[in-house]
């Protein structure tokens, strides 16, 4: 059990010593500045990416009053990241979640927090890489004439494959070369998101502002552009199209997983983490803003729902700017999927060096000269790779799983990509959990980032919203139901058990995490309160 500590030593602000001080030995190349640790978090996060892929889902399911919606996972997350960062000040390590609820909870809790948190990160991988095929097509169409399929399982397998290659490359050539493609990645995010929103407001609005505040009847079946129900409620509607902004902010976390690599992780990694999902927030909100004003001005919705989101409203773009577009988006998922694996191996190299995963020395070892955990980033991209094997998996017909049914031409892959979203949502919900029961236990934070007086209303309330946008994801309301355009009814409940299965088999595979009561020492508490009680 965790025992009150009175008076907690002052931690020093040499960074290595802080490391050496949980047990640890400085292997990683701390070389990333506090933009570089923001650009990383923020091209996770990707505006663009989310935007993009989510835009047409929700206009649909809330019509131009969505915008508004985005506020709510900001204003929500915003309260984890001060958790977090409270956590990440005190433990600046690598693994983050894993590490933070190791130490706050107990190391088997701490295992699956970062089972959870990990699979997940490798899905994102695998549905980031695979979304940008699409634009790429299309812009090899442009330039060269090609006629590629994007739907074909083929075209998609190259692609994702070859872009892996490239992300696995840079991302082993060191931390430097990470952090450099992260910040470029953020000039083109800001150019993807205000950059064209003032080429529409150029190009001229559709719209007044007033029409940020109406619904068009998406809250009638009759007038729904993809035919939902939601009987009458613009509140039912909202309630669905919140979880369009929902599932693009995270990833700010990721902060925290490098912190082994950032110069005074202590103080910029909390930092970081709060401007990823602020200026995501409002790069996000701008853009979206545009694009809604944008729209034609008669039948706004049903006329971009059916032509297809996004690329209808800019196709009346000239075409040199629809291909700069083109570049920005393929180079914004790029990034992102480079930040996402990049944050992904970081972990698997700080679960390895804890013992707490089948070949972990192999997985552990770091590079001599790059500095970089270079089997841990060669071994995430084969099991992307083997995610990415899943959109060959489509059923020409539903499948009836005892009570669940596994709805016809839906790739395997696509139906995972609800658990990047609820999988995030558990692992954040949990390490949550895991600092209220730390403080409860006597648990003093010593970093330079510190809640004060504000830590438990701050951790309540941040609990409270994790726990209600999880439930909104994964609630099982028939396939019929609005919310099935985000959780395939039983889908995501039925993966979130299979990938739960999985991580008790590898725990059992890992001698049950026996390894990890060594790596629990940490010298800023007292020798008692790190233990499962």
């Amino acid at each position: 059990m965790h025992e009150a500590t009175p008076q907690v030593p002052a931690i020093t602000d040499d960074d290595d010593a802080r490391l050496e001080s949980l047990g640890y030995r400085p292997q990683l190349n701390r070389v990333l500045g506090l933009f570089a640790n923001f650009a990383v978090a923020f091209t996770y996060l990707s505006p663009m990416v989310g935007i993009y892929s989510l835009f047409l889902l929700g206009v649909g399911t809330g019509g131009p009053g969505y915008v508004w919606t985005t506020w709510i996972p900001v204003a929500g997350m915003l309260l984890v990241a001060l958790v977090f960062g409270e956590l990440a000040s005190h433990y600046p390590i690598a693994g983050a979640l894993y590490q933070y609820s190791k130490y706050n909870v107990g190391p088997r809790y701490g295992w699956f927090v970062g089972w959870f948190y990990g699979v997940a990160l490798l899905v994102t991988v695998a549905s980031v890489d695979t979304g940008v095929v699409g634009y790429l097509t299309a812009l090899l169409h442009n330039w060269f004439g090609w006629n590629l399929n994007p739907t074909s399982h083929a075209t998609i397998l190259v692609i994702t494959v070859i872009l892996l290659a490239i992300q696995s490359t840079l991302n082993i050539t060191g931390a430097r070369v990470m952090g450099r493609v992260a910040q470029f990645g953020v000039y083109v995010e800001i150019l993807g998101t205000v950059g064209i929103a003032i080429v529409l407001a150029i190009h001229g609005f559709h719209h007044g502002l007033g029409y940020l505040f109406t619904s068009q009847g998406v809250q009638n079946v009759k007038t729904n552009p993809l035919g939902l129900n939601f009987h009458g409620s613009y509140l039912g509607a909202l309630i669905i199209a919140v979880l369009a902004p929902v599932y693009i902010f995270y990833g700010f976390e990721s902060a925290g997983d490098i912190s082994e690599e950032t110069k005074n992780a202590g103080r910029q990694v909390p930092r970081a983490m709060r401007h990823a999902l602020i200026w995501g927030g409002l790069t996000s909100f701008i853009l979206t803003a545009a694009l809604l004003l944008s729209m034609p001005a008669k039948n706004g919705v049903t006329a971009t729902v059916a032509g297809g989101g996004v690329p209808f409203i800019l196709g009346q773009e000239p075409s040199w700017l629809q291909d700069v577009l083109l570049l920005l988006i393929i180079f914004a998922f790029f990034s992102c999927g480079t930040s996402v694996q990049g944050a992904g191996s970081r972990l698997a190299f700080s679960y390895a060096r804890d013992g707490a995963l089948p070949a972990s020395k192999w997985i552990s070892s770091v590079h001599r000269r790059f500095k970089t955990p270079v089997n841990a980033l060669l071994g995430g991209a084969v099991v992307t790779i083997l995610f990415v094997l899943l959109e060959f998996a489509s059923p020409t017909h539903n499948v009836k799983i005892w009570f669940i049914t596994y709805p016809a031409n839906t790739n395997v892959l696509v139906s995972l990509v609800s658990f990047a979203v609820s999988g995030i949502y558990l692992s954040f919900l949990l390490t949550v959990i895991g600092a209220a029961v730390a403080r409860a236990r006597g648990w003093v934070p010593a970093g330079k980032f510190q809640l004060r007086g504000w830590a438990w209303p701050v951790t309540i309330v941040a609990g409270l919203y994790l726990l209600l946008m999880l439930l909104n994801v994964v609630v099982p309301t028939g396939l019929t139901s609005p919310r099935a355009y985000f959780n395939y009814d039983w889908i995501t409940l039925l993966v979130m058990f299979v990938v739960a299965v999985a991580g008790v088999i590898f725990f059992l595979i890992a001698h049950r995490g026996k390894e990890l009561n060594t790596h629990l020492r940490d010298d800023a508490e007292t020798p008692g309160a790190l233990r499962e009680g």
